[in-house]
């Protein structure tokens, strides 16, 4: 089994755009392995897929000081699900068909830790509570673009009830599993904050290329949320074989 280090660092700001999904369009994605986790909303059971947009500062490998750390952007596709383990037990977290990154070293040592890890271009403003995002991939032509303020709740039809229901599905979600570049398993990792506070945000435009490989009337815009200022640490767990159909692109 490979040995590979636990990292520490800062979430310096995390949008998490959120989709509900119809379930059953998910089957293409998903590998056997993972079903989707719903959620029983106004419209009836829908799965949640959405983009982390995050920014790590003083990333290292635990037990150094923060100077030697680095900061980068980040985006991972994700889409909520279960599993049953090996000792019978229903576990949640999350599949993570593709995650980018502006960082060149973490497309690198990402991709042999954590899974496939692509290079991407990233412009981010933000400031009086405001949040603009894009992100661009053109070897792959996916893109990202997030224009959002802070709010004070959830947008009416949310599947969730309240905010506080929202911050509990994505907390359960802390275990994530992604492709690795070779695509013979599935690397996973385990998010570790030193505390979880979200607070919603009022999305005004929304685009994310992958999502749209989905008929229109699966997918819909649910909420987004925001996390700022939060210690934390990357925990590697036990990779999986693959099974079944997996995309780490569209």
């Amino acid at each position: 089994m490979r040995w590979v280090p636990t990292f520490r660092g800062v979430i310096d700001r995390r949008i998490l755009v959120n989709f509900a999904v119809d379930p059953d369009v998910l089957d293409p994605v998903l590998p056997d392995r993972f079903r989707p986790r719903t959620v029983d909303g106004p419209a009836g059971e829908r799965a949640i897929g959405g983009i982390c947009c995050i920014r790590l500062t003083a990333m290292r490998p635990r037990g150094l000081p923060a100077v030697v750390g680095v900061t980068s952007e980040n985006a991972a596709h994700r889409i909520g699900v279960e599993w049953d383990d090996d000792d019978g037990e229903t576990r949640s977290g999350v599949y993570v068909p593709r995650r980018d990154t502006s960082s060149r070293l973490n497309s690198v040592f990402g991709s042999r830790s954590f899974g496939r890890h692509y290079h991407a271009d990233f412009a981010v403003s933000e400031g009086d509570g405001r949040y603009q995002l894009r992100m661009t991939n053109p070897d792959h032509d996916v893109t990202v673009r997030v224009d959002a303020t802070e709010t004070t709740g959830l947008p009416e039809g949310s599947v969730f009830a309240d905010v506080s229901a929202a911050s509990a599905y994505h907390e359960c979600g802390a275990v994530g599993y992604c492709p690795a570049p070779a695509g013979d398993r599935l690397e996973g990792v385990e998010l570790a904050t030193d505390e979880w506070h979200v607070e919603p945000l009022s999305v005004d435009s929304v685009h994310a290329s992958f999502f749209e490989q989905f008929p229109d009337d699966a997918v819909s815009f649910d909420n987004a949320l925001l996390m700022r200022d939060i210690g934390h640490e990357w925990r590697p767990r036990r990779a999986v074989a693959t099974t079944g159909t997996t995309r780490s692109r569209p």
